[in-house]
């Protein structure tokens, strides 16, 4: 546990919220808002949580989990909440959360959950080190260890991928699709 906080920041220093009027031109062609322009929203929100607690430019090194959880319609405000989750020596882990608002009915909900690795980056593109994380409040130790459960479930995971992606005999291609809904039309 860190007792000296130079060179350190709070999670309040840096939290971030980005609101926007989804307008006509955002929709898709089931006239919902497109989840291209919800990912630029999220991926501009997590540069400036991020940039802030670093105090330089930031990079997107990896999203975790965007899950569209419910639609977004035209007219609706959209919140996007950021704040930085975890810091690591030249990395950061920004948590998002997107809300949107009926202005009509105030119905809000929540439309999804996200997590954007960050990079700090100095004027000539090298990594550097960012300020260490002060943690305030139970809440901001409970999302750092979250954070801490997510890297290495991501580890794990990128274990596990590397594993599917190698080759693999014949037989065993036929046999993972033996129940799959898709026909094999060539001779393995």
């Amino acid at each position: 546990m860190q007792t000296d906080n130079s060179g350190f920041k709070t999670v309040r220093n840096s939290r971030t919220t980005i609101t926007e009027l989804m307008i006509p031109s955002y929709a898709n062609f089931g006239g919902k808002i497109h989840g291209g322009i919800l990912l630029g929203l999220m991926d501009k929100v997590a540069y400036v949580c991020a940039a802030k607690h670093a105090g330089t430019y930031c990079v997107t090194a990896s999203i975790d989990n965007v899950d569209f959880l419910q639609p977004i319609e035209v007219g609706e405000l959209v919140s996007l909440k950021a704040s930085v989750n975890y810091v690591g020596s030249t990395s950061l882990i920004v948590g998002i959360r997107i809300t949107s608002e009926n202005v009509k009915t105030q119905a809000i909900k929540h439309t999804n959950t996200s997590y954007f690795t960050m990079v700090a980056k100095d004027d000539n593109h090298h990594s550097v080190k960012v300020p260490g994380l002060i943690l305030e409040t139970k809440e901001d130790v409970r999302r750092f260890a979250d954070a801490l459960r997510r890297k290495e479930l991501k580890k794990q995971n990128h274990t596990v991928l590397k594993q599917i992606k190698s080759p693999q005999e014949t037989d065993n291609y036929k046999q993972l699709l033996k129940n799959e809904r898709c026909v094999i039309d060539i001779i393995l």
